[in-house]
């Protein structure tokens, strides 16, 4: 489920330009909050609509950004609130005022309004074939790191807007280091529970099985221990 609350007033851009980690202007994107220590806490859409700014969060999340929005706004001119409105999506023809979804073409699009409800896309499928993270599924609160998450990809960082959140620690890991793991689509023979350990023949762990459909799934490894006898549970990953 999603909430989706409003941010207006005359501040309410460069307040949010200066947290989050994509560029907020006059068209939609998806974004995070960081720690200062450059580690995911929620993840939103952030969609201009006349005066005020929709953010588009997962609900069991919505509290908690109020919170941490409301401690950094201080004297900035801008409100935040919740509203009442729903999200509806779907793959289909787009609706008027719907909104193509910012992350991967695959996804859709989104419109808000009195009603909220899918056109019945399997839309797990979708995040599976694209490696696409979700929230509290693959993007776990005070552990992931964004660009190991797939965000440079899926169009939820930006390297040239300046300071956020966050944005040293995310800086460093782009220009002065190697990624070493992240998020991958595998193939699987079985199932096992989201956040089963992956292993090696050997009992050494590599990674991390997280959404699966049809045969495949997102999985969080290390590029170093991929290859042949990885196991989650009583599943063979083949990666």
């Amino acid at each position: 489920m999603r909430r989706i609350l409003a941010v207006s007033g005359a501040d309410r851009i460069a307040f949010l330009q200066g947290l989050v980690t994509n560029k907020v202007g006059d068209v939609p994107c998806w974004a995070a909050l960081l720690t200062p220590q450059g580690k995911y806490l929620s993840d939103f859409l952030i969609v201009p609509e006349g005066e005020r700014l929709l953010i588009d969060v997962d609900a069991r999340l919505a509290d908690d950004l109020v919170r941490r929005l409301s401690m950094y706004k201080l004297r900035s001119a801008a409100t935040i609130e919740a509203t009442d409105l729903l999200v509806s999506r779907g793959v289909g023809d787009m609706p008027d005022a719907a909104i193509a979804d910012p992350r991967h073409e695959a996804l859709g699009w989104r419109l808000y309004g009195s009603i909220g409800q899918d056109d019945g896309t399997d839309f797990d499928a979708i995040r599976v074939e694209h490696c696409i993270p979700e929230t509290l599924a693959e993007l776990i609160p005070n552990e992931t790191f964004i660009l190991e998450a797939g965000f440079e990809r899926l169009h939820g960082v930006d390297f040239r807007k300046g300071c956020y959140v966050g944005q040293e620690v995310t800086a460093r890991m782009k220009h002065k280091t190697e990624l070493r793991k992240g998020l991958i689509t595998v193939g699987i023979d079985g199932e096992a529970p989201v956040g089963t350990p992956i292993l090696m023949a050997d009992g050494r762990e590599a990674g991390t099985l997280f959404t699966q459909s049809g045969g495949r799934a997102i999985a969080h490894m290390r590029f170093d221990r991929m290859g042949e006898g990885l196991t989650a549970g009583d599943a063979r990953i083949l990666a």
